[in-house]
């Protein structure tokens, strides 16, 4: 049953987007990785999302959503032919902005990496609540350690997962998944940018921490309104050493806590973000 009018109802000449349910309430979204500018463009989708449409067993005539990543918005088309060697679609007349699925201010999560699969989860979920960078560090108690081709090919597979999420939460911007920084190098460099930049301009950064001096972000985040950057610094399981936590504190973080739990370095990092997220 296609949606009611008003809630992702029909498209113009494309007809009805697709129901509720596991394509979401706009149809199917999928992004590629090119610009798409041309309204009305005939064009090959490439090979990922192609697979994407063939699995979902679209047919010519059926909708679907396209967006590149950057551009913001996003393309209603509809499939014209899918064959062996690919399947072409058709872009419709104009973009659709979704600015509304963003948030207000670009917040750049920085986190000493979990192990496992965790950092996986934390790449889609801080996806999902509006991140727009995605910083992983090494840090001292860091149980993942990363470095050369491996370390690139997890950042393109972090990268793949916030594109997969973006398509699932209706963003039409995938966050920048930065390569693994060591931590004292990446704060030193914070620390000159937020100097060069000069005090009003420079974006707030807080340090997610468990001292007991740390104010408690009902008293931390309201800045965050005034600003449009923040980021937030997390530590990996174990937390981070009195040394980091210093240098951290010295390149300008302003120590914040979540309360009085410990929170696992995977949990941390988004409950902050959604805390920030529902203040703004």
């Amino acid at each position: 049953m296609n949606p009611p009018a008003g809630e992702g109802g029909p498209l113009g000449p494309l007809g009805p987007l697709g129901p509720l349910g596991p394509l979401g309430p706009l149809g199917l979204r999928l992004f590629v990785a090119e610009p798409l500018l041309a309204a009305g463009a005939d064009i090959a989708l490439p090979e990922g999302p192609a697979r994407h449409v063939m699995v979902r067993r679209l047919q010519p005539g059926d909708t679907l959503h396209l967006f590149d990543g950057a551009s913001g918005v996003e393309w209603p088309a509809e499939v014209l032919a899918i064959t062996r060697r690919g399947v072409r679609v058709r872009l419709g007349t104009a973009a659709r902005p979704a600015a509304a699925a963003e948030l207000p201010i670009a917040v750049t999560l920085a986190f000493g990496m979990p192990a496992n699969e965790r950092a996986d989860t934390l790449v889609e979920k801080a996806t999902e609540l509006g991140a727009a960078a995605l910083q992983p560090l090494t840090t001292e108690r860091t149980v993942l350690r990363l470095a050369g081709e491996r370390a690139e090919r997890k950042r393109a597979h972090w990268q793949a997962i916030a594109a997969a999420a973006c398509e699932q939460c209706g963003r039409a911007r995938v966050p920048v998944v930065h390569g693994v920084r060591e931590l004292g190098p990446w704060l030193v460099e914070a620390a000159a940018h937020r100097s060069a930049v000069g005090a009003q301009a420079k974006p707030p950064g807080y340090l997610l921490s468990t001292a007991p001096e740390a104010a408690p972000w009902r008293s931390t985040w309201p800045a965050s309104a005034r600003a449009t950057q923040v980021v937030l610094l997390s530590g990996p399981e174990g937390g981070f050493s009195a040394a980091e936590h210093q240098q951290a504190c010295d390149a300008g973080f302003a120590t914040t806590s979540l309360g009085p739990r410990i929170l696992r370095a995977d949990t941390a990092p988004l409950a902050a973000l959604a805390a920030l997220a529902l203040s703004l």
